[in-house]
């Protein structure tokens, strides 16, 4: 294979990888829309605590295999590793059908969960047919399949309501798992026909495989990837009930605009791919790590009224209270203007308001014939703020946020080859098994910080601060390679800056 440029082998690789990784991402999320259905359905009584399982296995049974299956395609080649990740996955989704209790569901999401190490077994295999130059491209192109979420979140309702009759045939939803486990076996088969294996040209022990995991690099990569991945799975789930407590959506609609989240999130990996190319990936995390920093800020405010003490009013001169109103106060011979409450329902406007209003009065605190003092207290001010937090623009910023992320997922992945060119499998991996863990901590802690708080706003408040530690730890980590290598050169930005400050 020519090094220098891809090759038609190249492209055809990258485009097997993407599919079947497609396919996984898509049997990955599986769950989030099929057990809501049957709960709503009342197929099954499962408690929240159940549905939270339900959700979160199959998320972590592909999160702690991406690394051993990392491994197993530097050591074997990706062909056949992710050929057979493929027909073993489609076991247990087969399965799936004859599930009756919470335990075989639970078993069985367990097994097909495995498709979630696709992403470590897709990394390893594309990143070893293409040079530096267009391993960004060729990794962003291929994390792309991070769109199989909304592919599952538009489609996967649809065609239950459609087998099910509505819902009055409701057993008929066991031949959903059908599909998907053919979906499975047809992917691993065209694979295993089509694909054409290749291992890195130096194998090395297991011992040496697992030397790169002592870095405190790789651990500081997985950080952003739990945050940039981690999340982005997290809230492909959690916007669904966002949506529908904090906005009272249909739970359809609510599908839709969680749909509408993941979907740019998982295509435009491949443009973060060329920005990590033609810019650098350190430059593109930057960009990344601060918007999500900026756009987490702006979501934590929630729907909510705020009454706060205004500007009140104080005598001007000591004297007696001759009359008070609701208008005015008259003091020692002066009258006090007062502000009258409007008494604006907010609430029941009939268009959408977009920045806060706010409504302020004065109230008397004096009656008449009472004797006041010099900057006595006459009337206390009052304020009330009203934000509706409006649902189109929240929609747009968890759209862009989810679209950074997206760019941030490719950037990541644009660093490991470059630092660790002959363990992309291992580390890859490693990095991937912190992100996936991402996508099943996330939703826990969302739900404690939920419950703690009473806040549906308490998950943006996490990724703000998540996103203020990885970017602070990417900048001091930068600070110091770059005294390590221009000592000089940064003494002298130094005590530029510190001529402006003086």
């Amino acid at each position: 294979m020519n090094k220098e440029q891809p090759t038609f082998t190249s492209h055809k690789m990258l485009f097997l990888n993407t599919l079947a990784f497609t396919i996984c991402f898509a049997a990955w999320m599986f769950n989030g829309v099929t057990v809501t259905f049957l709960v709503d359905n009342g197929v099954y009584n499962w408690d929240s605590v159940q549905i939270g399982w339900l959700l979160g296995i199959p998320v972590l049974t592909g999160s702690i295999f991406r690394l051993p299956l990392g491994i197993l395609t530097d050591r074997f080649g990706g062909k056949w590793v992710f050929g057979g990740l493929l027909l073993v996955s489609a076991i247990p989704m087969y399965l799936l059908q004859y599930a009756d209790s919470f335990l075989g569901f639970a078993l069985c999401s367990f097994g097909y969960g495995l498709t979630g190490a696709g992403f470590a077994v897709g990394i390893a295999y594309t990143s070893i047919w293409y040079n530096k130059d267009w391993q960004g491209r060729a990794l962003g192109i291929f994390g792309a399949g991070n769109a199989g979420a909304a592919i599952t979140t538009l489609l996967a309702p649809t065609i239950l309501q459609n087998l099910t009759n509505n819902g009055e045939e409701i057993e008929r939803w066991r031949i959903l798992p059908i599909i998907y486990a053919v979906s499975l076996v047809a992917m691993a088969i065209i694979f295993v026909v089509f694909a054409q294996n290749k291992k890195p040209e130096t194998q090395r022990t297991f011992k040496k495989l697992m030397q790169p995991l002592k870095s405190l690099r790789v651990w500081r990569f997985g950080l952003y990837y739990f945050l940039v991945f981690g999340c982005f799975v997290a809230f492909s789930q959690w916007l669904v009930p966002y949506y529908v407590n904090v906005y009272y959506l249909p739970l359809v609609t609510a599908g839709i605009l969680a749909a509408a989240f993941s979907f740019p999130s998982g295509v435009i990996r491949a443009l973060g791919g060329w920005m990590s190319d033609k810019w650098g990936a350190r430059k593109v995390m930057y960009w990344v790590l601060g918007s999500s920093l900026v756009i987490s800020f702006l979501l934590i405010f929630p729907k909510m009224e705020i009454y706060s003490p205004g500007n009140g009013i104080m005598a001007k001169k000591a004297g007696e209270v001759t009359e008070v109103t609701d208008e005015k106060i008259v003091a020692a011979g002066v009258v006090y203007e007062l502000k009258a409450n409007k008494g604006e329902d907010f609430e029941s406007l009939d268009r959408d308001v977009v920045l806060p209003r706010k409504n302020a009065w004065q109230e008397p605190v004096v009656k008449v014939g009472q004797e006041v003092k010099k900057k006595e207290l006459l009337a206390k001010g009052e304020t009330k703020i009203f934000f509706q937090a409006n649902v189109w623009v929240f929609t747009v910023l968890v759209i862009i946020l989810g679209s950074v992320w997206g760019v941030g997922k490719a950037a990541v992945y644009k660093h490991i080859p470059e630092y660790f060119p002959n363990e992309v499998g291992v580390v890859g991996g490693m990095v991937g098994v912190l992100g996936g863990l991402g996508g099943f901590f996330c939703p826990i802690i969302f739900g404690y910080l939920l419950d703690g708080s009473g806040l549906w706003t308490s998950a943006w408040m996490f990724t703000l601060i998540l996103s203020a530690i990885c970017l602070w730890w990417m900048h001091r980590t930068i600070q110091k390679m770059m005294y390590r290598e221009q000592p000089k050169l940064m003494r002298q930005i130094e005590s530029k800056k510190e001529d402006k400050t003086d």
